[in-house]
């Protein structure tokens, strides 16, 4: 069993308890407060500020046959991705100025950035975040919510760009020759970190 196959397995168990978590759920039906999503927003985009901060910092360690697709992710996190935050910023009167991270996002963010400081430990801390959130818009796709805002927020992480983007991820995550048990460790805590950053005040 490869290293991402091992990791697909131990995390979906942590992706279904995603899909159960109040605001995954709400954004799924399409009703989810919209302070809470609002805040979400406020934070992800602090994170990934952080996220690109980190896949520029994996690419200056990075072997020469993986140096464009990082500096690409990097890009496209802070081009595509975060266009999706700015164009549902107004519809939920999101303030995307702030700087104020909230408990989750400084924990995450922090350690994410320490873990990169190494190339296969920050390869594999990465990972969750692009893996988990492709894994749940495909899962939302199957049911998307009637809220054009928020379906756009599904079709976004279900988009087969995303998919071919998140595949690439893992095949570099493999090349690395990570240390399994390590890439484990990583994942995992990134995982929880995933599943906490989903609590908000309004929930």
């Amino acid at each position: 069993m490869g290293i991402t196959e091992r990791l697909h397995e131990i995390g979906r168990p942590l992706v279904a308890e995603q899909l159960a978590h109040p605001t995954v759920a709400g954004i799924s039906r399409g009703d989810l407060d919209e302070r809470a999503f609002r805040y979400w927003l406020e934070q992800d985009h602090l994170y990934l500020l952080d996220y690109a901060r980190a896949f520029s910092r994996l690419a200056w360690q990075a072997p020469d046959d993986h140096l464009a697709d990082l500096v690409g992710i990097a890009h496209s996190t802070l081009t595509e991705e975060l266009e999706l935050h700015r164009s549902l910023s107004g519809e939920f009167g999101a303030d995307l100025t702030t700087k104020e991270k909230g408990p989750a996002c400084e924990a995450y963010t922090s350690w994410l950035l320490e873990a990169a400081a190494d190339y296969r430990d920050g390869l594999a801390a990465v990972y969750p975040c692009m893996w988990g959130y492709n894994t749940l818009g495909r899962e939302l796709a199957r049911d998307r919510p009637e809220d054009p805002r928020y379906a756009r927020w599904v079709d976004t992480y279900n988009d087969p760009g995303f998919t071919e983007l998140t595949e690439r991820y893992g095949r570099m995550l493999e090349e690395s020759g990570a240390d399994p048990e390590r890439a484990e460790r990583f994942f995992l805590e990134g995982m929880r970190h995933e599943i906490a950053f989903w609590n908000t005040p309004y929930i």
